[in-house]
């Protein structure tokens, strides 16, 4: 892909915390990292891009994370584990995620979600990390 042997992504899985991880920069790893074919997505305006499972969906993959629109309506949902990486515009190679943006997206995906279907359609609700199972029980 480039000729950077590896790159740092942030690794979003569903219903964790999101992690930084290094990666080999190739077609394989970014597949087994998503668990099958890859797609790219970019609903940001800087140059990040989602790389997802393109059938996530179609395979009936765990929702993950909700994408919002700017006007805070929900976009997409992605289903499955994606990454985030720098995507520029005049490459078609991905990159490292530089620190800013690296600190900008873990703050942005750093609370996992569950989905639940309403009279309304899909409903995303944070989950609370701080708590642990057994506080649930104990309301």
């Amino acid at each position: 892909m480039n000729d950077k042997e590896s790159i740092e992504v942030i690794w979003v899985q569903p219903e964790k915390a999101p992690q930084v991880l290094e990666i080999r920069n190739d077609l394989e790893s970014m597949q087994e990292l998503v668990g099958g074919y890859i797609e790219e997505y970019m609903p940001f305006e800087d140059e990040v891009a989602i790389v997802c499972n393109e059938e996530g969906k179609m395979l009936g993959l765990s929702p993950n994370r909700t994408i919002y629109d700017e006007d805070g309506y929900i976009q997409d949902v992605i289903c499955g584990s994606f990454f985030l990486c720098y995507a520029p515009m005049e490459s078609e190679e991905f990159g490292s995620l530089s620190a800013d943006l690296k600190q900008k997206y873990m703050e942005k995906f750093k609370t996992p979600e569950r989905f639940f279907m309403t009279a309304e359609g899909i409903k995303p609700v944070k989950l609370d990390t701080k708590k642990n199972r057994s506080d649930i029980w104990e309301r």
